[in-house]
């Protein structure tokens, strides 16, 4: 029989040991559940916060934009009316002689600021210009805008002509609604240019608006103009336009 051994250093190896060695524990990193570092999602959570609120702003101030510039009773009506200088009553209203006219408009309403804005299109018949029209209420001014001269006009506010912003909105809603439907009339009113308006910025926003770029004039009313009847008229246009339940037709000449 023959005994086979093995030698022990070649069944196992000791390892050097390595003397006053020292092991650096490191503590484990972990990582967030989305991949991005803690230190970073801060960042971006403090941005998306600041974003929230530059967008939040952003809303209410474009709502309050919006309220002011759109916020706002709209309409597009006409209405027919006589020709002739007089009011109208049955007798002549069933007259075959009764001339009659029709009268269209673009009204917007800003009742919080007590403004009118009326734009009058292109007539059918050629004996007026069509115009933009500013009343308002807070300033006590009217400014007429002649599309066909591109010129404007400014002159103190005839409250006995022109209704008010809520009175004016009640009546073309009663037209609206069938409850009321006006038998107008014509009335007419002269207007003389005077002096021109150098900044038209003291005039409000909506003058200002209306009269931006354009040659701008004060205007009085004939009776109010001392001499008047000797001076002779240059140029005179006529805008016909209604804020009430007759419809005016003002007459702007200028004089030598």
């Amino acid at each position: 029989m023959v005994k086979v051994s093995f030698n022990s250093a070649l069944a196992q190896k000791d390892l050097p040991k390595e003397e006053n060695s020292e092991v650096l524990i490191v503590p484990e990193q972990k990582e967030p559940l989305d991949g991005v570092p803690i230190g970073q999602r801060r960042a971006w959570c403090w941005c998306m916060c600041f974003g929230m609120a530059f967008m939040l702003a952003g809303v209410i101030l474009g709502g309050a934009y919006l309220y002011k510039y759109f916020g706002r009773s709209r309409y597009f009506c006409g209405v027919e009316y006589l020709e002739d200088d007089m009011t109208l009553t049955k007798q002549y209203a069933d007259s075959s002689t009764a001339r009659y006219r029709s009268i269209e408009e673009n009204i917007q309403i800003f009742e919080e600021e007590n403004v009118e804005f009326i734009s009058v299109p292109v007539p059918e018949f050629a004996n007026s210009d069509p115009a933009d029209i500013v009343h308002d209420f807070q300033r006590k001014l009217t400014a007429y805008l002649d599309l066909a001269l591109n010129k404007c006009y400014v002159i103190p506010l005839n409250t006995t002509i022109v209704m008010p912003p809520k009175n004016f909105m009640e009546l073309l809603n009663n037209i609206k609604a069938g409850t009321y439907l006006p038998q107008s009339y014509l009335i007419h009113e002269q207007m003389v240019v005077t002096d021109r308006i150098e900044n038209v910025h003291q005039l409000g926003d909506f003058i200002e608006r209306l009269c931006r770029d354009k040659e701008t004039y004060k205007l009085q009313r004939r009776e109010t103009v001392q001499g008047i009847q000797k001076r002779s008229a240059v140029s005179c246009h006529k805008i016909r336009h209604f804020e009430n339940t007759f419809v005016v037709e003002t007459e702007i000449c200028e004089q030598e």
